[in-house]
Protein backbone atom coordinates (compact mmCIF):
# COMPACT_ATOMS: atom_id res chain seq x y z
CA UNK A 1 0.00 0.00 0.00
CA UNK A 2 2.87 2.42 0.77
CA UNK A 3 3.79 2.67 -2.94
CA UNK A 4 0.41 4.28 -3.71
CA UNK A 5 0.62 7.00 -1.07
CA UNK A 6 0.38 10.52 -2.41
CA UNK A 7 2.40 12.01 0.44
CA UNK A 8 5.41 10.88 2.39
CA UNK A 9 6.71 12.02 5.78
CA UNK A 10 8.37 15.40 5.44
CA UNK A 11 6.08 16.62 2.63
CA UNK A 12 4.32 19.93 3.06
CA UNK A 13 0.62 19.73 2.28
CA UNK A 14 -2.37 22.07 2.30
CA UNK A 15 -5.56 21.20 4.14
CA UNK A 16 -8.26 23.64 2.95
CA UNK A 17 -9.60 24.67 6.34
CA UNK A 18 -6.23 24.74 8.17
CA UNK A 19 -3.62 25.82 5.64
CA UNK A 20 -0.09 24.44 5.33
CA UNK A 21 0.95 21.47 7.41
CA UNK A 22 3.72 18.89 7.34
CA UNK A 23 3.20 15.15 7.00
CA UNK A 24 4.81 13.66 10.10
CA UNK A 25 4.07 10.00 9.43
CA UNK A 26 1.75 7.45 7.93
CA UNK A 27 0.36 5.14 10.58
CA UNK A 28 -2.13 2.37 10.89
CA UNK A 29 -4.78 2.66 13.56
CA UNK A 30 -7.90 0.76 14.54
CA UNK A 31 -10.96 2.97 14.82
CA UNK A 32 -14.36 1.49 15.64
CA UNK A 33 -13.08 -1.95 14.73
CA UNK A 34 -11.74 -0.91 11.31
CA UNK A 35 -8.07 -0.76 10.43
CA UNK A 36 -7.27 2.57 8.81
CA UNK A 37 -4.13 3.95 7.26
CA UNK A 38 -3.78 7.59 8.31
CA UNK A 39 -1.64 10.56 7.29
CA UNK A 40 -0.53 12.34 10.46
CA UNK A 41 -0.17 16.04 9.67
CA UNK A 42 1.24 18.68 11.99
CA UNK A 43 0.17 22.33 11.79
CA UNK A 44 2.83 24.13 13.84
CA UNK A 45 1.09 27.49 13.60
CA UNK A 46 -2.05 26.17 15.28
CA UNK A 47 -0.19 23.62 17.44
CA UNK A 48 -2.48 20.99 16.01
CA UNK A 49 -2.13 17.47 14.69
CA UNK A 50 -4.60 16.10 12.19
CA UNK A 51 -5.08 12.49 11.16
CA UNK A 52 -6.58 12.03 7.70
CA UNK A 53 -7.52 8.56 6.49
CA UNK A 54 -5.62 7.77 3.28
CA UNK A 55 -8.91 6.75 1.66
CA UNK A 56 -10.47 10.15 2.44
CA UNK A 57 -7.69 12.36 1.04
CA UNK A 58 -9.59 13.27 -2.15
CA UNK A 59 -12.82 14.10 -0.27
CA UNK A 60 -11.00 16.15 2.38
CA UNK A 61 -9.35 18.43 -0.17
CA UNK A 62 -5.87 17.64 1.15
CA UNK A 63 -3.36 18.51 -1.57
CA UNK A 64 0.30 19.07 -2.29
CA UNK A 65 1.68 22.60 -2.11
CA UNK A 66 0.84 24.80 -5.07
CA UNK A 67 3.33 25.05 -7.88
CA UNK A 68 5.49 28.16 -8.24
CA UNK A 69 3.35 29.05 -11.29
CA UNK A 70 0.12 28.86 -9.26
CA UNK A 71 1.61 31.05 -6.53
CA UNK A 72 2.70 33.54 -9.21
CA UNK A 73 -0.95 33.64 -10.37
CA UNK A 74 -2.02 34.37 -6.79
CA UNK A 75 0.56 37.16 -6.48
CA UNK A 76 -0.63 38.58 -9.82
CA UNK A 77 -4.21 38.55 -8.43
CA UNK A 78 -3.02 40.69 -5.51
CA UNK A 79 -1.86 43.35 -7.97
CA UNK A 80 -5.34 43.70 -9.49
CA UNK A 81 -8.02 46.20 -8.56
CA UNK A 82 -10.09 45.31 -5.50
CA UNK A 83 -13.58 44.12 -6.35
CA UNK A 84 -15.92 44.85 -3.49
CA UNK A 85 -19.55 44.02 -4.02
CA UNK A 86 -22.13 46.32 -2.50
CA UNK A 87 -23.98 43.49 -0.79
CA UNK A 88 -24.54 43.08 2.93
CA UNK A 89 -21.38 42.39 4.91
CA UNK A 90 -22.72 39.07 6.24
CA UNK A 91 -23.16 37.77 2.69
CA UNK A 92 -19.71 38.98 1.60
CA UNK A 93 -18.14 37.52 4.75
CA UNK A 94 -19.69 34.13 3.95
CA UNK A 95 -18.30 34.31 0.39
CA UNK A 96 -14.86 35.25 1.71
CA UNK A 97 -14.95 32.30 4.14
CA UNK A 98 -15.79 29.94 1.29
CA UNK A 99 -12.88 31.27 -0.76
CA UNK A 100 -10.44 30.97 2.16
CA UNK A 101 -11.57 27.45 3.02
CA UNK A 102 -11.37 26.35 -0.63
CA UNK A 103 -7.62 26.21 -0.14
CA UNK A 104 -7.10 27.72 -3.63
CA UNK A 105 -4.32 30.34 -3.37
CA UNK A 106 -5.79 32.47 -6.18
CA UNK A 107 -9.20 32.65 -4.46
CA UNK A 108 -7.50 33.42 -1.15
CA UNK A 109 -5.49 36.17 -2.89
CA UNK A 110 -8.79 37.69 -4.09
CA UNK A 111 -9.95 37.97 -0.48
CA UNK A 112 -6.65 39.55 0.59
CA UNK A 113 -6.78 42.00 -2.31
CA UNK A 114 -10.42 42.94 -1.74
CA UNK A 115 -10.05 43.47 2.02
CA UNK A 116 -6.65 45.20 2.02
CA UNK A 117 -6.74 48.79 3.25
CA UNK A 118 -4.09 51.33 2.25
CA UNK A 119 -3.20 54.38 4.33
CA UNK A 120 -5.93 57.00 4.01
CA UNK A 121 -8.71 54.48 3.41
CA UNK A 122 -11.51 53.97 5.90
CA UNK A 123 -10.81 51.61 8.78
CA UNK A 124 -12.02 48.04 8.70
CA UNK A 125 -14.52 46.56 11.08
CA UNK A 126 -13.22 43.95 13.50
CA UNK A 127 -14.68 41.08 11.45
CA UNK A 128 -13.27 42.47 8.18
CA UNK A 129 -9.84 42.68 9.78
CA UNK A 130 -10.12 39.11 11.12
CA UNK A 131 -11.05 37.70 7.71
CA UNK A 132 -8.31 39.75 6.02
CA UNK A 133 -5.67 38.48 8.46
CA UNK A 134 -6.88 34.88 8.17
CA UNK A 135 -6.66 35.04 4.36
CA UNK A 136 -3.30 36.87 4.39
CA UNK A 137 -1.81 34.38 6.84
CA UNK A 138 -3.12 31.39 4.88
CA UNK A 139 -1.65 32.77 1.64
CA UNK A 140 1.63 33.72 3.33
CA UNK A 141 2.04 30.26 4.86
CA UNK A 142 1.76 28.59 1.45
CA UNK A 143 4.00 31.21 -0.18
CA UNK A 144 6.60 30.65 2.56
CA UNK A 145 6.51 26.87 2.02
CA UNK A 146 6.71 27.18 -1.79
CA UNK A 147 9.57 29.71 -1.65
CA UNK A 148 11.28 27.88 1.25
CA UNK A 149 11.33 30.98 3.44
CA UNK A 150 9.67 31.88 6.71
CA UNK A 151 6.20 33.18 7.40
CA UNK A 152 7.39 36.67 8.36
CA UNK A 153 9.25 37.22 5.07
CA UNK A 154 6.33 35.87 3.05
CA UNK A 155 3.88 38.17 4.87
CA UNK A 156 6.16 41.17 4.24
CA UNK A 157 6.38 40.27 0.55
CA UNK A 158 2.59 40.10 0.25
CA UNK A 159 2.14 43.42 2.05
CA UNK A 160 4.72 45.12 -0.18
CA UNK A 161 2.90 43.85 -3.27
CA UNK A 162 -0.41 45.18 -1.89
CA UNK A 163 1.08 48.58 -1.02
CA UNK A 164 2.56 48.91 -4.52
CA UNK A 165 -0.71 47.98 -6.25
Amino acid sequence: MAEQLMFTPGDFVVYPTHGVGKVISVEEDEIAGHKLELFVISFDRDRMTLRVPVTKVANSGLRKLSSKKRMDEAVHTLKGRPRVKRTMWSRRAAEYDLKINSGDPVLIAEVVRDLHRNVGQPDQSFSERQIYEQARDRLASELAAVEKTDMEKATKKLEQILEAA
